[in-house]
């Protein structure tokens, strides 16, 4: 995982984790611009379907996070990725990347605010 710093490769181990322990579609770990992180599978359900971006996200709002600093998502497919980037960025202050790994947390793709 040479793509990614030490703090970013974190979010990939989270990211994966999450995912793996419900073998969830997709996971998201997220870093706030206090360094505090937050990790989740998506959820689907028949009346509730949410993103793992969308719960990350609105974990870090609820905490008080002020920013993101950087989030990743660990998915098979590649549906949706520009509208959860921009999700992120539509927090106040979160300008940092958003990446999209494999399963195996390979780099797929990045987006730069």
């Amino acid at each position: 995982m040479t793509e990614f710093s030490e703090e970013d490769a974190k979010l990939v181990t989270l990211a994966k984790a999450a995912r793996g322990r419900i073998q969830a579609v997709e996971g998201a770990a997220l870093r706030d611009t206090t360094g505090r992180t937050y990790a989740s599978a998506n959820v689907d359900f028949p009346t509730l379907k949410l993103s793992a971006v969308h719960i990350v996200v609105a974990q870090a709002f609820a905490s008080g996070a002020t920013g993101i600093e950087a989030v990743v998502v660990c998915a098979d497919s590649s549906h949706g990725r520009e509208e959860e980037a921009a999700l992120v960025w539509s927090m106040p202050s979160s300008t940092g990347p958003v990446y999209f790994v494999s399963p195996a947390g390979e780099l797929i793709e990045t987006f730069i605010a």
